[in-house]
């Protein structure tokens, strides 16, 4: 990972905003007017997506697919660097620019090797620096050489220090297709040499199955503590329950009650995390990435709650605490401690209902994601219909929840 990450970005609250679709005239006037609407959520970094000119050859739909982030894996089909510099990209055998990825019919893919390419894209990138953005979000890093990101994050360190990194890492499948097909795919291991932040695609799919009842939840707890041992002490990983390429929450799982446990768990979890444009809206549409395809803001129904999560990640127990899963049935527990107590939470993922044990003393605690009490009486409470987040003061038991896959000895 990048030596000099600092553990502040854990509890970043990144906002993704898909300009053309925020607002009803598309622009960025629309998008400024939102500001301190989203500023007020307790959101620190706005990510924007789209705001480029588009090709028009082979594009997907009538908008075409956007490019803006840090797309350097591939351009347009039509971009200017195709015409200027074509001895830049993969060719077929018939002298074509052409994809790795088939199913990408709507973009070439640059070929690295050439030094004027790799001066070109960084300078590119200190362009966007001295216009002040503060971080990229980079498309697809795990296939762009590592090299590359090293060069450019120097580079733009001597330009401006602090920029953030975020790199789109990719699914595990993904990785190995490629590699099997002789083709670069970089581990999230190896992609923290270069940058601060990483997708949480490497388990991704594991979470995915877990919401799904195919996958056992402490299959996918076991998920989380392999991150904490195989990647370096100060990983980062952006957290999140929906993006542009993903399903709405409320889509994949329609109960409130339940979509709202793994939304407050996945604020709770350990990184940074990353509320999609309309999700405080409790939107179920994925918008596309082709046509205009604007969010349904309504009432803003989750933003009370999403403001909520968004402004515990600035808590003094997530910040100087320890983080712990404790349990995964009848519903997750894990906790934020300090030497002065932390922050047990309780997230009712399965819509479970009852009593919960709870490995606290009896009385009554603070549920700070309500702004309510919380009973504890002979160790057990009655099962939140969502999730519970209590404060304590008094530093208890800790034990890792059992984790076949690290703790198995024979």
């Amino acid at each position: 990972m990048a030596h000099n990450t600092p553990h502040t970005y854990r509890h970043l609250v990144i906002y993704e905003i898909y300009v053309r679709n925020h607002s009803a005239n598309g622009t960025f006037a629309g998008v400024e007017a939102d500001l301190p609407r989203i500023q007020s959520m307790g959101v620190d970094v706005v990510w924007f997506m789209p705001i480029h000119p588009i090709g028009r050859v082979k594009r997907k739909g009538s908008l075409g697919s956007p490019y803006v982030d840090v797309v350097y894996n591939h351009t347009a089909v039509d971009s200017v660097l195709v015409r200027e510099h074509p001895e830049w990209f993969h060719q077929d055998e018939q002298g074509r620019p052409m994809t790795t990825v088939p199913e990408w019919s709507d973009v070439i893919d640059l070929k690295y090797g050439d030094a004027a390419l790799n001066r070109y894209l960084i300078d590119a990138l200190k362009g966007w620096v001295a216009l002040g953005v503060d971080g990229f979000r980079c498309d697809v890093a795990s296939i762009v050489p590592l090299d590359f990101w090293r060069q450019a994050r120097q580079e733009i360190a001597t330009v401006k220090p602090g920029v953030i990194w975020l790199a789109e890492s990719v699914h595990l499948s993904f990785i190995e297709e490629r590699r099997r097909a002789g083709l670069s795919g970089h581990a999230d291991a190896e992609i923290y040499e270069a940058f601060d932040l990483t997708y949480d695609y490497d388990i991704w799919s594991g979470w995915e199955a877990a919401v799904a009842g195919i996958l056992p939840i402490s299959d996918y707890l076991q998920t989380l503590r392999l991150q904490d041992a195989i990647y370096p002490a100060n990983f980062v990983k952006m957290r999140c329950v929906e993006n542009h390429d993903q399903k709405r929450i409320a889509a994949r799982v329609p109960d409130r009650a339940r979509n709202q446990a793994w939304t407050a768990f996945a604020a709770f979890n350990k990184g940074a995390l990353l509320i999609y444009g309309g999700q405080e809206s409790e939107n179920r549409h994925t918008p596309s990435l082709f046509e205009s395809d604007k969010v349904a803001w309504g009432d803003y129904a989750l933003q009370p709650f999403l403001t909520k999560l968004a402004r515990l990640k600035k808590d003094a127990a997530l910040t100087t605490g320890q983080f712990t899963l404790l349990a995964s049935e009848p519903a997750i527990l894990a906790c934020w401690q300090t030497e002065a107590g932390g922050l047990l939470g309780v997230f009712n993922v399965a819509g479970s209902s009852g009593q919960l044990a709870l490995p606290l003393p009896d009385g009554v605690y603070e549920d700070v994601l309500h702004d309510g009490q919380v009973s504890v009486v002979g160790g057990w409470v009655e099962m939140p219909a969502s999730a519970a987040i209590l404060r304590y003061h008094t530093p208890m038991a800790t034990p890792l929840a059992y984790a076949p896959l690290l703790d198995y000895r024979g």
